[in-house]
């Protein structure tokens, strides 16, 4: 029987959905515009039509893996649940007080995000446990259904318990969260315990209260998203992908929704990473330009970075310090409000502006013709002759140019300038915004930008590429096969992956390197039991194990990678962890202080298995030279020409392995379009990929 995987990726503009045949390596895809009031519409309007199209029977798919942006999305708009927190007594505040450090030092008006849970919906109750985990005050039942009542009859949906020290012994929370469950089963509860295990007061606050106030919209989406395809008539289970590149089942992301809030702009990193491994030398600068943002993310020795915590809704997006902390392992990525239904203005001064205020896919870009009127980049990138208004998302938007150019034409006449001119400084400036975030991203890291190659997927990404590149001094570009919706196939080849944390605060030189083999091992089986209830086979799976380390007496802690075990107290196991610390630390820092001990605050455990179906493979077909894909000709803006100049059109469809094009040139298929500029060469290599070697600048 053949088997096929479907693959859903969300974004702010469009839903891309991906169909591929395990057998025969065909895959078939569309790009529909998302319906924010309810996403799973477009979903099943877009799968419906898949099915329809490729005669595809609904009982052949055995797995559906999904990534959204509609919880990043709830955060940043606040359109989460309302939300109450239990808190230890004396620390109702530790939102809004936060970390004494200002994000900007003589900012006199700065702009602290505001809290998710308002003061009146914090309460506390009595109940203490120490840093060692000793019960110093038992936990005052009657006054915890007291607290929940009171947030109860002010309509919460959803409860947050943050208790003093819950990573160190969780019973209070565990006792709150069943009494809380038992009083008002209707209310979604969420523990520090269950969410963010580690210490810190406030990320672990900031971390749970994040993931209450998605939890009741994760909940009613998932399951409506499993009966709209169990409505299809899809067998397969509903895998979701998380922040971390790695897949999960529907009753984890209900319980822990915050662990998905990158998971779009994951599923790019890991596409980036699958389709540059061969064309790429394992060195990526990874770029995803959708609709609604552009995420950019480095791959080093074909995988993408990780980090263990990010900034949800910064008030300004560079900024650490900015947002609302989230302690959850995820892709390491910048990401900003540059895509193609970015918001073009003019500023107080009379500058022109582009982003991050976007026209997403409601009401859209003006030459969407669905009452958009702003003008946006993808406006320009029509005006420009970038894109085919008869061949838009493979036709699934309806182009309405007189729109568009009235559009541009109504800003030009503010800024007193030609329209086109408008047009390509609206494309100018967002590619310099793209550029500039990936310059701070890559510098921050220690790398050169001209190490890497860019590969550029999204439905704007290969348009754009090229500009971006020169910017950077990158010289190779590559644009996989159906770029537009690359993302979604990179969903399809996502391992299972699970994530555990724990706070241990051992000291190498005085602690029992025993005691943290039994703390790994107690993490290894957690893993082990989610991995199970995903269906998985166990024997599959791999173990990482990781630590937050630092020199006793520092202030941060850096996350490195440990030796595989068991570890025991004699001095081996000793000096093999703090070897494995200092050669991360030397490698990051150059130098380590002498004759200091090393300390492990938290460590990890990150757990890996290969899914069944994720055997995606990546194949040119052979060519027949660039003349047989040539579709016509249009005029194209080019700015190092000081004008438009005539273009050749390829088909992509018909391009082969070998096959090669001099620009300037476009290359289309359904859902992106790849821009060739003057001087630049575009070959197709035998993974299908097409790679593009730019002129000199």
């Amino acid at each position: 029987m053949p088997h096929h995987s479907l693959g859903i990726d969300i974004g702010g503009t469009f839903t891309d959905i991906v169909v591929y045949d395990h057998d025969s390596g065909r895959q078939w895809s569309r790009k529909v515009l998302t319906t924010h009031e309810d996403p799973a519409r477009a979903v099943a309007a877009g799968v419906g039509a898949l099915l329809g199209e490729g005669r595809l029977l609904p009982e052949h798919f055995t797995r559906v893996v999904h990534a959204t942006t509609l919880f990043t999305n709830a955060l940043i708009e606040r359109k989460g649940a309302l939300t109450g927190l239990i808190t230890t007594a004396g620390f109702r505040d530790t939102l809004e007080i936060g970390r004494e450090r200002k994000y900007e030092l003589y900012d006199l008006h700065i702009a602290k995000p505001e809290p998710l849970v308002p003061r009146n919906l914090r309460l506390e109750v009595a109940e203490r446990s120490g840093a060692d985990g000793r019960v110093e005050r038992r936990l005052d039942t009657k006054q915890l259904e007291s607290r929940a009542r009171a947030l109860a009859q002010a309509g919460v949906e959803s409860i947050a318990v943050v208790f003093l020290h819950a990573y160190a012994n969780p019973r209070h929370e565990a006792e709150a969260a069943r009494l809380i469950a038992r009083r008002h089963p209707t209310i979604a509860v969420t523990t520090s315990h269950e969410v963010a295990p580690e210490i810190r007061e406030y990320e672990r606050a900031s971390t749970t209260v994040a993931n209450a106030y998605i939890k009741p919209l994760a909940h009613r989406y998932l399951a409506l998203m499993a009966k709209r395809l169990e409505g299809l008539g899809i067998p397969a289970p509903l895998l979701l992908m998380l922040s971390s590149g790695g897949l999960t089942h529907v009753g984890e992301a209900q319980r822990t929704p915050v662990q998905m809030l990158e998971s779009g702009p994951a599923a790019g990193a890991l596409a980036g990473a699958f389709f540059g491994r061969s064309d790429g030398n394992g060195k990526l600068l990874a770029f995803d330009m959708g609709g609604t943002t552009a995420k950019l993310s480095l791959v080093d020795e074909g995988e993408p970075l990780t980090a263990y915590s990010f900034e949800a809704a910064r008030q300004k997006r560079f900024m650490e310090g900015s947002g609302l902390p989230i302690r959850i392992s995820t892709i390491e990525l910048i990401e900003i409000g540059a895509g193609g239904g970015s918001i073009a203005s003019v500023d107080e001064i009379g500058l022109l502006k582009v982003g991050p205020r976007s026209a997403g896919s409601q009401p859209g870009p003006a030459s969407y013709g669905l009452g958009g009127t702003e003008p946006t980049v993808t406006d320009a990138d029509f005006l420009l002759g970038y894109l085919n208004p008869g061949y838009f998302a493979g036709g699934e938007v309806k182009v309405d140019m007189p729109a568009a150019r009235q559009a541009i034409e109504r800003l030009a006449g503010t800024l007193g300038l030609d329209p086109v001119k408008v047009a390509w400084g609206i494309h100018d400036i967002v590619n310099e915004n793209m550029a500039s975030a990936a310059r701070v991203h890559i510098a921050e890291r220690g790398r050169d930008p001209r190490d890497y190659a860019l590969l550029c997927t999204g439905g704007a990404g290969p348009v754009h590429a090229r500009e971006v590149a020169r910017k950077l001094g990158i010289s190779r570009v590559i644009c996989p096969p159906s770029a537009g919706v690359a993302s979604a196939l990179g969903l399809l080849v996502a391992p299972a992956r699970v994530d555990r944390v724990a706070t241990v605060g051992l000291r190498l030189d005085t602690g029992s390197p025993a005691s943290l083999e039994a703390a790994f091992k107690r993490l290894e089986d957690e893993a082990r039991a989610v991995m199970a209830d995903t269906g998985l086979k166990l024997e599959s799976a791999t173990m990482k194990r990781l630590a937050d380390g630092r020199f006793l007496g520092q202030g941060f802690d850096l996350v490195v990678e440990l030796p595989d075990g068991p570890y025991g107290d004699g001095p081996e196991s000793r000096k093999t962890l703090a070897a494995a610390f200092e050669s991360a630390y030397r490698e990051k820092f150059a130098l380590t202080p002498s004759g200091v001990a090393v300390e492990f605050l938290n460590i990890r455990v990150s757990a890996r298995a290969p899914v069944s179906g994720s055997d995606v493979v990546l194949q040119g077909r052979k060519g027949t030279g660039a003349a047989a894909a040539l579709k016509g000709r249009r005029p194209a803006y080019f700015n190092e020409t000081g004008g438009f100049v005539e273009t050749a059109v390829y088909d992509r469809y018909r391009l082969g392995i070998g096959d090669e094009i001099q620009g300037p040139a476009v290359v289309e298929e359904e859902g992106s379009t790849l821009v060739v500029g003057p001087g630049a060469t575009a070959r197709v290599a035998a993974t299908g990929n097409i790679v593009l070697t730019l002129g000199a600048p």
